[in-house]
């Protein structure tokens, strides 16, 4: 079996020395850089990352800093949003970032993002096409992105608490016997999915009136919801503080293993398959070093440790022929044909489909 990834929460906000909370860098480098073109900013010897949080193995860093005598200053966020707020305030120019399939769209559709050139990469061909063709939904050529993990959203449970039947529907996120239990993500397009599927609308519905119908389900959950969280919600199930959460598939993946008696289900309405991918900024002054770095996570030694980190589907392909069967048996971490069947990639929306989004969401979270 490969090692697991068992983090108590203490040591895990001590290991990443800086998450996104806390708006400043990870100690990996030192330093600031910002978008006015500041000296820090082109140097040569320094690649200033944007990624999730706990989201990149540090040991990883380590070796391709060792490896290459290039610094690496991380930065850390929570959701979609919260990437885009940080990377368009103009504050810091970014040299690779990773984020969500549809945020890729968007920066793409802005003329934010650099073409990549994937020929002279030695290590791409490590990568699924499968991965990569599916990707061609938010980068329709696979020349502005690199895909890094894939999973689904769906409901991790506490099997002592919850049957797992009742765990098929997303109406259980609705049941007030759960109240107080209920944990749902602190992301405006995964929170709504729930919603939105048990309408029987499309998770990309741009139509107003379904968006509202939506919200107003999310409004009268919230009474009964424990919760809103990103990273914290893995560690809160396993701790017994919630019955069930609104996950990625790959939190699931590490809760189960801090806790037996959890499991997870993508219910029967169909989900999100979300692909997480790196681009490279257009206004980026280090192009060169970004490749080097991106080359150098697609090295079956790096893409394994990420992985073992993270314990989300990854593309490699070098890394899934080291795998076990019981791993890659297991549909929390790869889904089966059948669960991807009924679920959708995020598509960019329109602008005025985005602010209202957020408007109700803001509104949702006030109430």
């Amino acid at each position: 079996m490969l090692k697991k990834r068992i983090i108590p929460a203490f040591c895990a906000v001590t290991a990443v020395c800086t998450l996104a909370a806390c708006g400043t860098f990870a100690a990996c480098g030192t330093g600031a850089a910002d978008r006015s073109g500041a000296a820090s900013d082109a140097d040569n010897g320094t690649l200033v990352v944007l990624n999730y949080g706990k989201y990149l193995d540090h040991s990883v860093i380590r070796m391709f800093e060792e490896e290459t005598g290039i610094d690496i200053k991380l930065e850390e966020y929570e959701s979609p949003e919260e990437m885009y707020t940080k990377f368009s305030s103009g504050s810091i120019r970014y040299d690779v970032v990773c984020t969500s399939d549809y945020m890729v769209e968007r920066l793409i559709s802005e003329g934010q993002v650099a073409e990549i050139d994937f020929s002279g990469f030695s290590y791409y061909d490590n990568l699924n096409p499968e991965i990569i063709e599916a990707s061609q939904i938010f980068d329709p050529e696979n020349k502005y992105s690199m895909p890094y993990f894939y999973g689904t959203l769906g409901i991790l449970y506490n099997t002592t608490m919850v049957p797992e039947e009742e765990t098929d529907t997303w109406s259980i996120l609705w049941d007030e016997k759960y109240a107080d239990s209920i944990i749902m993500q602190n992301s405006v397009r995964d929170t709504f999915v729930p919603a939105l599927r048990l309408l029987g609308y499309d998770i990309n519905t741009e139509d107003q009136s379904q968006i509202e119908e939506a919200v107003q389900l999310l409004i009268e959950q919230k009474p009964i919801v424990y919760a809103y969280y990103v990273d914290e919600t893995a560690d809160e199930v396993a701790a017994g503080n919630a019955a069930m959460a609104l996950v990625y598939s790959g939190e699931a993946a590490y809760a189960a293993e801090l806790n037996e008696d959890l499991a997870y289900s993508v219910p029967r309405e169909g989900s999100n398959l979300w692909i997480d991918s790196w681009f490279i900024p257009a206004d980026s002054q280090n192009k060169e070093n970004a490749q080097k770095f991106l080359d150098f996570l697609c090295r079956e030694d790096a893409a394994m440790l990420n992985f073992e980190y993270v314990w989300y589907g990854t593309p490699n392909l070098k890394v899934i022929e080291q795998l076990d069967e019981e791993t890659l048996s297991d549909a929390t971490i790869f889904p089966t044909e059948e669960i991807l069947a009924d679920c959708v990639v995020y598509k960019q929306f329109d602008q005025d489909t985005t602010d209202r989004y957020n408007y109700l969401w803001k509104m949702l979270k006030s109430e």
